[in-house]
């Protein structure tokens, strides 16, 4: 199975289950600038905050490469609405074959999910649920701002998102101009994806991205 239960530590607390995690104190080491028209969550959002810890650790797992970045992803779902969140999939930039973006790896695996893992995640899943269903429920977690532009010819991320129908995308870090400028944040507002920047983790994104380089 690719899912796995979410797992982490702060350096407030001992390694716990996302729920019953309260994360108390994060300490910001950077703040960069986000659209003033999304929404910011605070650093107290602790299990928000676990799920992008969780996509930092994806990052790590990158290959380095000087000509893109490290980043991780992490898909979750509650599943009816009112149920509280799972883990979906992860994924992590260069895992599968094919220049892959994080984003688009962790789609790809949640789709990869036979029916028997996605009733073991979501027991309350009907017989007819499709994989589409469930995304259309589901979060995305992201370490840097979903591409809006990819040099390799590929589909960039943001229309990854908006074309499986998520709902919200948590952002660690928007994506500095190294290689393009990106528009993924803009791209994912105008096809009415709700946008959310995380804080408190900002530097540590950009600095695994920036791996190698």
């Amino acid at each position: 199975m690719w899912q796995k239960r979410l797992i982490i530590q702060s350096s407030a607390h001992s390694i716990s289950s996302v729920d019953d995690i309260a994360l108390s104190r994060i300490i910001s080491t950077v703040h960069l600038s986000t659209p003033a028209d999304d929404p910011v969550m605070p650093s107290s959002e602790g299990v928000h905050l676990s799920y992008l810890k969780l996509a930092l650790e994806e990052a790590r797992k990158c290959v380095p490469t000087p000509t893109a970045f490290c980043v991780g992803a992490v898909l979750t779902v509650g599943y009816p609405a009112e149920a509280d969140p799972v883990v979906l999939a992860t994924g992590y930039s260069r895992e599968l074959p094919g220049n892959t973006h994080a984003e688009a790896n962790a789609l790809a695996k949640a789709r990869a999910l036979s029916s028997a893992e996605r009733k073991g995640l979501l027991p309350a899943l009907s017989p007819d649920t499709t994989i589409d269903d469930i995304l259309a429920h589901a979060d995305i977690y992201t370490t840097m701002e979903p591409c809006s532009v990819r040099t390799s010819g590929l589909a960039p991320c943001a229309n990854a998102i908006v074309d499986a129908r998520i709902r919200r995308c948590f952002i660690g870090v928007g994506e500095p101009d190294d290689f393009v400028k990106c528009e993924g944040a803009q791209r994912l507002r105008d096809a009415g994806v709700e946008v959310i920047w995380l804080k408190g983790l900002e530097q540590e994104c950009l600095e695994v991205a920036r791996t190698g380089r």
